[in-house]
Parts: C-alpha cells; structure tokens; sequence
C-alpha cells in the first residue's frame, strides 16, 4: 500500500494570539500519538520571501500509512476536536482552508 500524504493551508485570523496558533499546532501533532497510522507531522507559519502564500499564513503535512488510516483519521474523535478548534481561527470561515491529499 501507498503512503498518503496530507497537506492543509489555512488561513489565520489577523489577531490570533501568538499563544493559540502554538496550541493549534501542538494540537495538530499531538494527533501523531493519538491516531494510528499517522507516521509524520510538520507545520508552521508561512515563511517563504516569494510572496505566492495569497494570504495563507500557516500549513501542515501529515503522512498516514495509507488511504485506509487517512480515512480513519478524517471522522476520528481527536481529529474533529481540534478541527473545532481550528475553524473559529480561520478568516473566513471554511473559505481559510484549502486540503489537498496525494498518494505517494
């Protein structure tokens, strides 16, 4: 089987506290430890000097095993707690994310 390989980019409300995009993000990984099938977690804030971030200003990777563990991942209780977490951030709404996912 075929790892997957999952990637988000979201966009952050202007006046999020430093404090809470850190417990997003530690959330986001701690998801690694809580999910089986979950094998990498890499994320952060928007770094390039290219300027082609069209206002998104974080992302995150996750790897899964395979579309079976990804699948489970998506509907799981841990996941969906912090996906809560994540929308009242997002400027604009479900408009501030973008998911793409690819077999690997």
């Amino acid at each position: 089987m075929s790892q997957v390989k999952h990637c988000a980019l979201v966009k952050l409300k202007k006046d999020t506290p430093s404090a809470v995009v850190k417990d997003l993000f530690d959330s986001l990984a701690a998801l690694k430890g809580q999910i089986p099938g979950i094998i990498d977690f890499s994320g952060g804030a928007y770094q390039s000097p290219e300027g082609l971030n069209k206002g998104f200003t974080h992302g995150f990777l996750m790897t899964f095993a395979d579309e079976k563990t990804r699948d489970a991942y998506l509907v799981h209780p841990e996941h969906e707690k912090v996906k809560v977490k994540a929308l009242v951030l997002l400027d604009g709404g479900v408009d501030g994310v973008i998911v793409v996912d690819w077999v690997a």
